[in-house]
């Protein structure tokens, strides 16, 4: 029980320092190695081929990805810390079977879209899970460093730093990362006070790219509606297609551009305004890079570690400044 603790404590003392790090870095402008970047790999969602496995009790994409990722999280303590000052606890651990929104428990579900296009009704079913964007505001301004971009284009939340803040799902455009409260290193050290769980959200299956296999989601599909591959034969292909149908592209510049390309036959301005929109169901407007208007939030996120740090060694200063005087009053 002793290493154990210690390993958190470990844990947390790492995160620590690596927010002080980053704090440091947005002090003098050094670069983030864990920003930014094209992946490697990218992924087509095409909309004309999924047909929402209306046949099935769940579509196959989500079903397959509760299967590879049951049992990933650990059951939250009980009761759940009342955290401070949020008091907002978000608990899904008994609402596992939810597969009509994203939760922690759940990493994509699929959308249905009926639009009338001219007296042409026309149902579309739209997978969401996350989009993996090249230059994630998520883990760029993650306050203590837990999540990353990596090499292969997955965008990762590392469950072992994170705190369940939630600064990721408020600077993602969709709001994709979601909360589960009552678990994570935070409990560990102070749970009523700083932190409120783990945020959770889809991978790309990163352990199984590492093993050079596909995604679950993608391997399940039936319809073979999504894919993925070297983001140039991905982008080519979806453009291609796009050109071929007359249709619609999206992630190509939202947000500055993402890992994951729809293809669809109708406008997604014309699919947003018919969605379902609301907590743990993303639309599909148009949506510009994030950073630009959290500039002034990010330079104080960035910055707090190292004003924290600074501030501790002012008041050293001072109290050495003082024992110094009256020292010196005294002899």
């Amino acid at each position: 029980m002793k290493t154990k603790l210690n390993m958190n404590r470990r844990r947390f003392l790492k995160s620590v320092t690596a927010a002080a790090m980053i704090g440091t870095a947005g002090v003098l402008n050094v670069p983030r190695t864990a920003e930014a970047g094209e992946g490697k790999l990218a992924t087509l969602i095409d909309l004309t081929r999924c047909n929402g496995c209306i046949d099935r009790a769940a579509p196959a994409c989500v079903s397959a990805c509760k299967k590879v990722k049951a049992g990933r999280l650990p059951e939250p303590v009980d009761p759940i810390p009342i955290p401070f000052p949020t008091r907002k606890v978000e608990d899904w651990s008994k609402k596992k079977e939810v597969e009509s929104r994203l939760t922690p428990y759940n990493l994509i579900f699929v959308q249905k879209a009926e639009v009338d296009m001219g007296g042409d009704k026309k149902t579309v079913f739209i997978p969401r899970r996350c989009m993996h964007c090249d230059n994630p505001a998520c883990a760029t301004l993650c306050p203590f460093a837990a999540n990353h971009k990596f090499e292969n284009g997955a965008v990762v939340i590392d469950p072992d730093t994170c705190f369940g803040g939630a600064k990721c799902q408020t600077l993602c455009p969709w709001q994709i990362p979601q909360r589960q409260s009552g678990i994570g290193v935070y409990l560990k050290v102070v749970p009523t006070l700083m932190g409120n769980g783990i945020m959770v959200k889809c991978d790309l299956c990163s352990d199984l790219l590492k093993e050079g296999k596909t995604p679950a989601c993608i391997e399940a599909c039936p319809q073979k509606a999504m894919s993925i591959g070297p983001r140039k034969e991905i982008y080519a292909k979806a453009e291609e297609l796009a050109k071929k149908i007359g249709g619609y592209l999206y992630g190509k510049t939202e947000n500055g551009g993402t890992g994951t390309l729809y293809v669809s036959s109708v406008p997604f301005d014309r699919l947003d305004g018919v969605i379902r929109k609301g907590p743990g169901e993303p639309g599909l407007g148009a949506v510009k890079r994030r950073m630009a208007g959290t500039d002034s939030l990010g330079k104080a996120v960035l910055a707090a570690p190292a004003i924290g740090i600074a501030a501790g060694v002012a008041g050293a200063f001072a109290l050495v400044s003082k024992r110094k005087a009256r020292m010196k009053k005294e002899g």
